[in-house]
């Protein structure tokens, strides 16, 4: 079953794209001036966006691929919990996401402290979710 092996090798891959947010890039970027830090932020959200969110969507669908064919109930629960980082996104840190784009570097780099400080602990509750997409993919794996 291809789809078991991909389903957990995509939820790894979210995660470990997601903990390097949190342990590496983000704090990295606090420690930045505050117009760089804004600077910085923008390109890395939308290439990270683009990737975490195709990863999300493909891990969903490949758990779901693994259920259907092994009838586990453990694998609709790990692509529950591999697509949540999208509502979370879209509910929780889009406004942050969007109130840091609409701030000019220049002239407003110390509003985007604050908020990219919120951002980072709302990030992480994307790294937990794709963490506990992984552990359940991997206990469905092994039964």
């Amino acid at each position: 079953m291809l789809a078991v092996q991909l389903a957990l090798a995509v939820a790894a891959a979210f995660s470990g794209a997601a903990i390097y947010v949190n342990v590496a890039e983000h704090p990295a970027r606090m420690r930045l001036d505050d117009a760089s830090l804004l600077v910085q932020w923008e390109p890395a959200y939308a290439r990270g966006a683009a990737m975490q969110g195709s990863l999300a969507i493909l891990g969903s669908l490949l758990g779901l691929v693994a259920w259907w064919q092994s009838g586990n109930w453990l694998w609709p629960l790990g692509a529950l919990a591999m697509i949540a980082p999208w509502p979370w996104t879209l509910l929780a840190i889009m406004p942050i996401n969007n109130a840091l784009k609409s701030l000019d570097p220049a002239r407003d780099g110390t509003r985007s402290r604050p908020l990219l400080e919120k951002w980072g602990k709302l990030h992480a509750v994307r790294t937990t979710l794709g963490f506990a997409a992984t552990l359940i993919y991997l206990l469905a794996s092994l039964r």
